[in-house]
C-alpha cells in the first residue's frame, strides 16, 4: 500500500491531503497516471508537468527521475511547483560572491532534502543552519564573509566550505557539536545558505519555491543569547547598533583548526 501525501493545489484536485493506493512495483510516472484517472471530476486540474514529488522525503529528481520504482509503505509526496515569486528573496553580496538565505518546510527527513538540492545544484555551495539560531540576512552575511575569508587565506576550520560555515554559526571547532548546536535533523524550518553564480541561484529559489516560508529572525536572540551565554552585561559593552551580531562575528572570527 502506498501512501501518497498531497501538498497545496494538490490537495484540492483530490479533497484530500492523504491517498492510499493499493499499489507496488510501479514508477512514478504510472502512479500519476492512476491519480489522474480517479481523480474527481469537478476539482481542480493537477498539472504533472510542474510538480515536484518526493519518495520517503527524497526529490525524485535525486532518484531515477520519475522512472523511479515505489514500493510498498514508500510514502510519496507530491507538490505543486509555483511559479510568479510569492517570496521575497533573500540575495546578498559578500566576498565579490552572490549568496541567498533560504527558509523551508519540507517534507521527510531535513538532510535528504539539503542532500538531494546539492546533487540537482553541485555548482552551489550549500549548508543548512537551524533557522532558530539565524538573526537574519545580516548575521548570516557576516558569518558566510568569516569563511569566504578562511577559505581565501587558506585557513578553513575544515576542508568544505560549507562545514566551515556550519562550525561558525556553531562557534566551535568539533563538527558533532556544531550539529547538534545549530544543525538542521530535528528542526521544522530550517534555514539554507547558498552560494554561487546568480543563475544558479535562481534555478536553486525555483527549485526550493514550493517549500519556502517565511521566518522572524528577530525572534531568535533570546534563544541565541541562552544558546551561547551571552549576557546583557556583554552586548552593553559594544557600541554597536547590532551588538549580538557583532559578538556572534567575533566570536565566529577567532575560532581556529
Amino acid at each position: 500500500m502506498l501512501s501518497i501525501k498531497l501538498l497545496g493545489g494538490a490537495k484540492k484536485s483530490f479533497g484530500t491531503d492523504l491517498l492510499q493506493v493499493d499499489l507496488d512495483g510501479i514508477p512514478i510516472n504510472a502512479l500519476l497516471e492512476h491519480l489522474l484517472s480517479i481523480k474527481p471530476k469537478d476539482t481542480m486540474t493537477l498539472d504533472t508537468k510542474n510538480i515536484l514529488v518526493a519518495v520517503n522525503g527524497v526529490d525524485s529528481s535525486a532518484l531515477d527521475g520519475y522512472d523511479t520504482v515505489l514500493r510498498k509503505n514508500d510514502v510519496v509526496t507530491i507538490i505543486p511547483i509555483i511559479h510568479g515569486g510569492a517570496h521575497a528573496r533573500n540575495r546578498f553580496q559578500v566576498c565579490a560572491k552572490s549568496a541567498e538565505l533560504f527558509c523551508v518546510r519540507v517534507p521527510g527527513k531535513n538532510y535528504d532534502f539539503l542532500n538531494s538540492a546539492r546533487k540537482n545544484f553541485p555548482d552551489l555551495t550549500l549548508e543548512g543552519i537551524s533557522s532558530r539560531h539565524i538573526l537574519g540576512v545580516q548575521h548570516a552575511k557576516k558569518i558566510v564573509g568569516l569563511s569566504l575569508f578562511a577559505q581565501k587565506h587558506n585557513s578553513l576550520l575544515s576542508k568544505k566550505l560549507e562545514t566551515d560555515i556550519l562550525l561558525r554559526f556553531g562557534m566551535t571547532t568539533q563538527i558533532s557539536d556544531a550539529v547538534k548546536t545549530v544543525g538542521i535533523a530535528n528542526s521544522d524550518v530550517f534555514a539554507i545558505i547558498a552560494i554561487g553564480k546568480k543563475s544558479s541561484l535562481d534555478g536553486l529559489y525555483e527549485f526550493l519555491e514550493p517549500f519556502l516560508t517565511r521566518v522572524s529572525f528577530e525572534n531568535n536572540s533570546g534563544v541565541i543569547q541562552k544558546q551561547f551565554k551571552i549576557t546583557k552585561r556583554h552586548l552593553g559593552s559594544v557600541d554597536s547598533k547590532t551588538p549580538l551580531e557583532d559578538i556572534l562575528a567575533e566570536k565566529a572570527a577567532v575560532l581556529i583548526r
